[in-house]
């Protein structure tokens, strides 16, 4: 999958050309450093843990998390040897330690293929994860673009992304989710890079993961 790499490049300058406002982010930031995150089922984890939460919170919550699941990245099979009490005491609430058992339990169970998920395309991945309680669209596609490097994701309802994107067009008020979609279409096929760069130009933190 070293491709990552000269498919961003390739984004770079499709977007350069495609949005000259864009540009002017791209030459201040500097190329998109997105790769795959290996650790998939650690990544829907995390993601988990922060929501509706706070980054600092999210952090130390999950920091706990990982120091109960022993050496190494979490994975089913160790989050199915936590008890509910347990995944309580490191701070989750009691709907969040659900959605974190039922998560693992789905994985071993292989109604979701972390393993096979990138052979599979955008919908079919989505499909499977969506299926997980506390697992929605937003959380999907966060994983296609920061898990899968897929390189045509956008998030449109990502409040971020509206404010990154009535940033860079100097617009009077905060876009809504149509104006977004329809100001995307210029980016496409590289509407994740793009994204990525919105939340840069907010010089705010790219949604808590790995990356």
């Amino acid at each position: 999958m070293n491709d990552h790499a000269a498919t961003f490049r390739k984004a770079s300058q499709h977007l350069r050309k495609a949005d000259p406002r864009l540009k002017t982010v791209i030459d201040t930031v500097g190329p998109c450093p997105l790769k795959p995150y290996r650790y998939r089922f650690a990544l829907l984890l995390r993601s988990i843990v922060s929501q509706q939460i706070s980054t600092s919170a999210a952090r130390t919550i999950y920091k706990r998390l990982h120091a109960l699941t022993g050496k190494g990245q979490p994975t089913a099979e160790k989050i199915m040897r936590l008890s509910h009490e347990q995944l309580r005491s490191v701070g989750l609430s009691t709907q969040k330690a659900n959605y974190v058992h039922h998560l693992a339990e789905m994985v071993l169970e292989n109604n979701v293929r972390l393993h096979q998920m990138h052979r599979m395309t955008d919908e079919e991945v989505t499909a499977e994860l969506i299926q997980v309680k506390g697992i929605g669209q937003w959380t999907a596609q966060m994983f296609l673009m920061f898990g899968l490097c897929r390189p045509d994701v956008f998030p449109h309802d990502d409040l971020g992304i509206q404010n990154g994107i009535q940033q860079i067009y100097q617009l009077k008020s905060r876009p809504d989710k149509q104006t977004c979609i329809e100001i995307a279409e210029r980016w496409q096929p590289y509407r994740t890079v793009a994204s990525w760069y919105c939340w840069r130009t907010l010089e705010m933190e790219t949604p808590d993961g790995p990356w």
